[in-house]
């Protein structure tokens, strides 16, 4: 029997791009959403991928949905950490709540999900982690010290807890994408686009988001055992960490 996937954010973007190809590697892919039912019903009558509509800032939602996904599915043995929130603003306009909400999702949420798989996986002796982060918690971007706190938290948080699933058979992994070619990415006037963004990514363009669906589904393979704790940044050489 194939081992269960769960990504959060699954429905679109690099979300969706992962949940395909885990599902072409082999696995038995779920995706949550948050908010956008039309998409997430367009996107499982197109790929077959079952969807659950629930909020990761939600601990209690997440442990009902984590359940019931049990329940119906299977355990959940390949955890992707990829839903993600943007509230930018410079820091001095910043507002508290654009602050936590960013944070509840992007940092606490990633708590949420991963607890509440940890102990079934520390049972069956086998887990994959895999959490998405950003260059800009690597490097820091202005007008997002509240994404670029989040992911950068996200980093530490896979390096610590690496080391205490390394005995029970679990890694925790992250990647860190670049400039992606997703739906955010078009609303960029071209002449952003040309002069400002492209400018800074030597390999001269954009990723995919099949791009870092490889490299979560390679993290995700019997083929990273030996690979914990690691960031894997996927930016065109845009930054070296």
């Amino acid at each position: 029997m194939s081992k269960v996937a769960l990504v959060t954010g699954g429905s679109r973007g690099i979300g969706e791009a992962i949940s395909l190809k885990l599902k072409q590697s082999g696995f038995t892919v779920v995706a949550t959403y948050a908010g956008n039912d039309e998409r997430a019903a367009a996107f499982t009558e197109a790929t077959g991928i079952k969807t659950y509509k629930w909020n990761v800032a939600d601990y209690d939602a997440c442990a009902e949905g984590i359940a019931k996904i049990t329940e119906e599915v299977g355990p959940v043995e390949v955890l992707v950490n990829n839903a993600g929130i943007t509230r930018d603003a410079p820091f001095h306009k910043m507002k508290p709540e654009q602050w936590h909400e960013v944070i509840n999702t992007n940092l606490t949420g990633v708590f949420n999900m991963t607890h509440n798989v940890w102990g079934g996986m520390r049972e069956r002796k086998f887990g994959r982690i895999v959490t998405i982060s950003s260059i800009n918690g690597q490097k820091g971007q202005f007008a997002q010290a509240n994404y670029a706190a989040s992911k950068a938290g996200d980093i530490g948080f896979t390096k610590a807890l690496a080391q205490e699933g390394a005995r029970a058979g679990i890694t925790v992994n992250v990647v860190c994408p670049g400039y992606i070619n997703t739906d955010m990415m078009s609303t960029i006037p071209e002449k952003v686009m040309n002069e400002v963004i492209l400018p800074q990514i030597p390999v001269g363009r954009l990723g995919e988001p099949e791009e870092i669906a490889r490299a979560v589904a390679f993290l995700a393979s019997d083929d990273a055992g030996f690979i914990t704790g690691s960031t894997l940044s996927a930016n065109g050489g845009q930054y070296l960490a």
